[in-house]
């Protein structure tokens, strides 16, 4: 609640990169309807594709992963969960599922923050109750060597700070002493120094980060998945969460670094958006398009179980039948044989290939 306590009252000056990105990502949002009108059943297989990329990237940012071959079983269907981490995946699919179908009715509030953590965590004993000990957020070296990166606030005054979160951005959704977006990620900053609970802190602020750009009209969530986009910049995510953290607990603490992170995900999210949904040429099948946007986001070389990564909902003989007609057309190369050869773009490829 440290930096929203600093926006009770308007900046003396807001940095340039985050003007420009509130400029961009209000044209964005300009566009949003028009783009969403557009092919229902492309509009359909992105919702799919996010939720999957959602529920999948969330947990394996906290290092929780299942079998590839269970993904799409695990999401959308009602299997017999077999261990852990799918009640972890299946648990957020369903705080996810919950968002999106209810988020004007669904305020945030404590008992929002509270439900949302307890679906995500699955049957976990504490899921749903803030942290009974103190919690320190520790980073281990790879030489075994650790070090405190953050303490966060003591179990004691979690209940009291959580609910002047809460407070707070009520105040700032009414009042709008600086840009909405500027008191979302402000909120979002908060809750991660806060650090609630045991464990689940970097989910639940997820679910957040979509449930209250949904409020503020921000709904790319729902077709590009924001939790993939932090995973494939988990190392930037991680320094400005850091850099913007240092002297939170004195009101000291520099927001603009995670604040203009978090602009910059979201902007990248209406980008890829707009190229997804906004294209003019002859539409390409929706998993196709999917699997070629991921070769156009993946550097060379690249080998199939990368795409598969990027591209949890398709089957492998689908992603292998795309890369023969991108190979076919000249757009891309195999590098080697058998199911571990790399593959890289050629000087022909473009996006929009297929």
């Amino acid at each position: 609640m440290m930096t929203l306590r600093m926006f009770t009252s308007p900046p003396k000056s807001i940095p340039t990169t985050t003007t420009w990105y509130l400029s961009d990502l209000a044209e964005a949002r300009g566009k949003q309807e028009l783009f969403t009108r557009q092919s229902p059943q492309r509009l359909k297989a992105l919702r799919e594709h996010a939720m999957i990329e959602s529920a999948i990237s969330s947990n394996r940012i906290e290092g929780v992963e299942i079998d590839a071959k269970r993904v799409r079983t695990v999401v959308f269907g009602k299997p017999a969960l077999c261990d852990r981490g799918e009640e972890e995946v299946a648990g957020y699919r369903d705080a996810l599922k919950l968002i999106h179908e209810s988020a004007a009715r669904l305020a945030v509030s404590e008992e929002t923050i509270l439900r949302l953590h307890r679906l995500s965590r699955g049957q976990v004993w504490d899921a749903g109750q803030y942290k009974a000990k103190d919690v320190d957020i520790i980073e281990t070296y790879a030489d075994g060597r650790s070090r405190i990166r953050f303490k966060t606030v003591p179990a004691k005054r979690t209940p009291a700070a959580m609910a002047e979160l809460v407070s707070l951005w009520e105040s700032a959704s009414v009042e709008r002493p600086v840009p909405p977006l500027i008191a979302l990620a402000a909120f979002n900053l908060d809750f991660l120094c806060i650090h609630p609970f045991r464990d689940g802190n970097g989910r639940a602020s997820r679910l957040l980060l979509l449930l209250t750009c949904y409020h503020l009209g921000f709904e790319v969530g729902r077709y590009i998945s924001l939790e993939r986009l932090i995973e494939e910049n988990k190392d930037r995510y991680y320094e400005t969460l850091e850099q913007s953290s240092r002297g939170w607990h004195d009101g000291k603490n520099d927001p603009w670094p995670y604040i203009n992170y978090l602009l910059y995900i979201l902007k990248t999210a209406y980008g890829e958006f707009e190229q997804r949904v906004g294209q003019t040429a002859e539409p390409k099948g929706a998993k196709t398009a999917l699997v070629i946007s991921a070769i156009d986001r993946l550097t060379d070389p690249f080998s199939v179980a990368d795409l598969q990564r990027q591209c949890p909902g398709v089957g492998m003989d689908m992603i292998r039948k795309i890369l023969k007609q991108q190979r076919l057309a000249g757009h891309v190369r195999c590098m080697g044989l058998g199911r571990n050869a790399a593959w890289s773009k050629t000087p022909k490829w473009k996006p929009e290939s297929g």
